[in-house]
C-alpha cells in the first residue's frame, strides 16, 4: 500500500456483509485504507451467491464471484473467520487491537454474545471508531427487528413519492432501480467514520457510531420532506415532474424521451421561442416558476404537443446552445459508452486471478494530489487469511494449520 493516498495507514476490520457496510468499506479501500473483510469459512459474504450473472474465468466458465460482490468489495483482503467459535472471537479480537475502525452489521446484540461488542472492544483498543449498521438502530421499539432496503424505502417514504401518479397507468409506488438505502446508509457511515477520525486526532479516543438504514432513508429526502414540514401537504407521487419546479420531467418526442429540466424564468423563456411555443412563454399564467407550478397542468398541456414535433437528438441540439437543461435518458450500455462517461474513465479494468481483469465502476472522487488507485480487485474468499494471520498477529505455520483444521479459518 503506497503512502500517497488520504487513508494510507489506516486499518479497518470489515464485519459486515451484503451492501451498506460493505459499500463503506470499499469506500475506505478506494481512499488507501487496508481493509481487512472477515467472512464465513465456506460460504463468505452472502452476495458472492447472489447471481447469475457470475464472472467468467479465462477459459469462459463461471466463477463463484457474483458481478454482485464485485460491486462492493474491490481494494479488500479476505479472511475467513468462524467468530462463533470461541477461537474465532479470539482472532477477532486480536485483529480489532490493530485496527483503527471496525464495521459490523449484525442484529443488536449479536456480537455481545461474542464479546466483540463495542465495550469489550473499545477496552482492548481505546482508540477504536466502531461502526454499527443496522434497520433500525441501537433502540427504539423496532431495534429488533431485520431491516432490509426495499422495506426501508417503503417505511421511509421514499416509495410514496417515487413512480407515476396513482391515477395514470402504471401508477403506484415504485421502489429505486438500486438499493439505495443500502448505499446512502454506507456513505453517511463512511462520512461519520472519517469525521470521527478526524475527532480522534484530536481527543485521542474513539467513539461508538449508531447507523440505521431508516434513520438515513428519512433524512435524505431532503426538500420533500421540507415541502411538508413547511407547508403541511403530504407530498406524493409525481412521476417524472417535479414538486418545486415546472416544467421539470420528461416529454415524449418524435422517436424517444426527453428530459426538460428548466430551472429559471429566463431558460422557460428561451425554451417557449426555441420550441415554437412563444405564446406560452408569454402567458401570464406561465411568467414566474411560482404561477408555473399553480398552473402546472396547463403549462405542461402546452408544451407537450411541441416536443414530439423533432427527435431527442434535435432538441439536444437546439436547447444546449441556448443554455436549456436537457438530456436523453440512457440505458447503461449507452451510459458506458457515453464520451464524458470515457473521459471521466467511470468504467475501469481491475486485474483479477480468475478472470485475468474484471470490469468495475471507478469511485467518482478525483483528487489534484492523490489520485485513487484500482490495482486491487474484489479478493477471492479466504484469500489473504494466511497472510494477514502470518504478517498483522505473527500467527505461525503450525498455529494456522491447527485453526484450518479446527474449521475455525
Amino acid at each position: 500500500m503506497t503512502m500517497n493516498k488520504p487513508l494510507s495507514g489506516i486499518r479497518v476490520l470489515d464485519l459486515s456483509r451484503i451492501l451498506a457496510g460493505p459499500w463503506c468499506g470499499q469506500l475506505f479501500a478506494d481512499l488507501g485504507a487496508d481493509v481487512i473483510k472477515v467472512e464465513r469459512p465456506g460460504k463468505g459474504d452472502d452476495t458472492r451467491g447472489w447471481g447469475p450473472p457470475f464472472l467468467k474465468d479465462r477459459d469462459g466458465r463461471d466463477t463463484t464471484e457474483s458481478a454482485y460482490y464485485l460491486s462492493a468489495n474491490r481494494g479488500k483482503q479476505s479472511i475467513t473467520l468462524d467468530i462463533a467459535k470461541p477461537e474465532g472471537q479470539a482472532i477477532a479480537r486480536e485483529l480489532a487491537q490493530h485496527a483503527d475502525i471496525l464495521l459490523e452489521n449484525y442484529k443488536v446484540g449479536d456480537l455481545k454474545r461474542y464479546n466483540l461488542d463495542y465495550a469489550a472492544l473499545s477496552a482492548l483498543n481505546p482508540r477504536l471508531i466502531y461502526c454499527s449498521i443496522t434497520g433500525f438502530g441501537q433502540d427504539g421499539p423496532l431495534k429488533d427487528r431485520a431491516g432490509y432496503d426495499f422495506m426501508v424505502q417503503g417505511m421511509g417514504g421514499l416509495m410514496s413519492i417515487t413512480g407515476e401518479r396513482d391515477d395514470l397507468p402504471g401508477g403506484g409506488p415504485q421502489k429505486a432501480g438500486v438499493a439505495i438505502a443500502d448505499l446512502m446508509t454506507g456513505m453517511y457511515s463512511g462520512v461519520a467514520v472519517l469525521a470521527a477520525l478526524q475527532e480522534r486526532n484530536n481527543s485521542g479516543r474513539g467513539q461508538y457510531i449508531d447507523m440505521a438504514l431508516l434513520d438515513t432513508q428519512v433524512a435524505w429526502l431532503a426538500n420533500q420532506n421540507s415541502n411538508y414540514l413547511v407547508g403541511g401537504q403530504i407530498p406524493e407521487r409525481m412521476g417524472n415532474a417535479h414538486p418545486n419546479v415546472v416544467p421539470y420531467q420528461t416529454f415524449p418526442t418524435q422517436d424517444g424521451d426527453l428530459i426538460l429540466a428548466v430551472g429559471n424564468d429566463g431558460q422557460f423563456k428561451r425554451f417557449c421561442d426555441a420550441a415554437g411555443v412563444a405564446e406560452t412563454g408569454d402567458d401570464p399564467r406561465f411568467a414566474s416558476n411560482a404561477l408555473r407550478i399553480a398552473n402546472r397542468d396547463a403549462c405542461i398541456a402546452a408544451i407537450a404537443p411541441a416536443m414530439q414535433r423533432k427527435t431527442t437528438a434535435e432538441w439536444i441540439a437546439v436547447l444546449e446552445p441556448l443554455g436549456v437543461p436537457c438530456s436523453p435518458i440512457h440505458k447503461l450500455n449507452e451510459v458506458f459508452a457515453n464520451p464524458q462517461i470515457k473521459h471521466r474513465r467511470m468504467q475501469i479494468d481491475v486485474p483479477h486471478p480468475l478472470a485475468g481483469t474484471v470490469p468495475l465502476v471507478a469511485n467518482p472522487i478525483k483528487y489534484s494530489r492523490t489520485p485513487l488507485d484500482y490495482s486491487v480487485p474484489p479478493p477471492l474468499l479466504g484469500e489473504h487469511t494466511e497472510e494477514v494471520l502470518r504478517g498483522l498477529l505473527g500467527k505461525s505455520d503450525a498455529e494456522i494449520a491447527a485453526l484450518r483444521g479446527a474449521g475455525i479459518i
